[in-house]
């Protein structure tokens, strides 16, 4: 492996070391396939609550919810464009009476159903292992119990990921894990968050690892393995732009399309020529909020995408998935993963993450 290589000074230098500018594979580009490929679908079920928690807004504490209205939205939408996903579901909404129908009737309708961790904290990664394995049991526990359902697939809040989250994960028994987020973004999304949000300094550090850091853009596009003393796990990126790594999920497209409609969808629809072009089989994010608009939940407004109308935003969210259907064949995450599984030349990584005193802070933070 690649990793293997490197000297110990060289590992502590970044996160995805392994991937250090002059071991980057070069970009392979083919003759458009006359074979379907296939991409895979999923869709992290935020509430209400994980919103307002994440901005430190008041009132989350009572965990409102929209699940009663988006949950049906979105599952009628699917079937009447004969689509199966991944709908990563958050424990504490499971555990719930008042959601547990809507979430049961996702299981009833075939969609796969994976973990998004119980409280939903997107600094999961400083979390210790017994907590993090708390914290994974507790989910597992209430989405089986609400959806008959137990996960196989984890994706971290805020794609908060850890190598302990990884080892966790792979006692656990799970089959993959879709936390990665490979761009140069995250950063960015992260400053206009803050610049919206009502935050004390102590809840900025916990965030401050919200979508990820510059050297993600060096993450893997394509599904690897990662090498773990527990055993192995398969990763699912979230799909970003090939070549030039920028997000290409649904909320983003939305967001653009606030300005410029027609503009978002020539930019989703080359970046689905791109990954034609480089053989990367997309794997596409979506949200609850793209399917609700400004009049369903106005006190969101401060979230990208939400001051438009529930009608725009279904329109374009039709046009991209009809386009993504157009070319490729769509399959759940699970699906994806053992794909991904079957190959004998999968990429296999070690993990390394920095955040040992990021880890440090948060627990004396605790304990003070």
């Amino acid at each position: 492996m690649i990793y293997s290589s490197l000297t110990s000074s060289a590992k502590s230098q970044a996160p995805f070391e392994y991937l250090r500018k002059a071991d980057l594979p070069p970009v392979r580009f083919m003759l458009m396939p006359t074979t379907r490929s296939i991409a895979s679908l999923s869709l992290d079920l935020d509430n209400k609550w994980s919103y307002l928690k994440i901005h430190g807004d008041p009132g989350w504490e009572s965990f409102p919810s929209y699940l009663d209205v988006v949950v049906p939205r979105v599952v009628e939408f699917l079937r009447a464009r004969n689509l199966t996903i991944t709908v990563f579901i958050v424990g504490q909404d499971a555990a719930l009476e008042k959601n547990q129908e809507a979430l049961a009737s996702i299981a009833t309708a075939g969609h796969e159903i994976g973990s998004h961790s119980f409280q939903h904290d997107s600094w999961l990664h400083l979390y210790s292992e017994q907590q993090i394995d708390h914290e994974l049991a507790r989910a597992e526990c209430s989405i089986e119990c609400a959806t008959g359902k137990r996960p196989r697939g984890f994706r971290g809040p805020g794609f908060s990921l850890s190598t302990t989250v990884l080892r966790t994960l792979v006692r656990r028994g799970y089959l993959y894990d879709a936390s990665t987020f490979p761009t140069f973004l995250g950063p960015l999304a992260r400053a206009y968050y803050f610049m919206t949000a009502r935050l004390t300094t102590e809840e900025k550090n916990k965030r401050k690892a919200l979508f990820g850091s510059v050297r993600d853009v060096l993450q893997p596009l394509t599904p690897y393995r990662w090498q773990l003393d527990t055993g192995e796990l398969i990763e699912l990126p979230v799909t970003t732009m090939p070549l030039l790594r920028v997000p290409i999920h649904l909320s983003y497209v939305l967001y653009v399309g606030g300005f410029a409609p027609a503009l978002a969808l020539r930019y989703f629809h080359m970046a689905l020529r791109l990954c034609r072009m480089t053989g990367t089989q997309p794997s596409i994010l979506l949200h609850p909020l793209d399917f609700l608009g400004y009049e369903d939940a106005t006190d969101l407004s401060f979230f990208p995408g939400m001051r438009l109308p529930r009608e725009k935003k279904l329109a374009m969210v039709d046009s991209v998935l009809r386009s993504l259907s157009d070319q490729f064949t769509v399959v759940t995450m699970q699906q994806h993963a053992s794909d991904a599984a079957r190959r004998s030349h999968l990429r296999e990584i070690i993990p390394s993450f920095q955040i040992q005193n990021d880890r440090k802070r948060f627990v004396a933070d605790i304990q003070g």
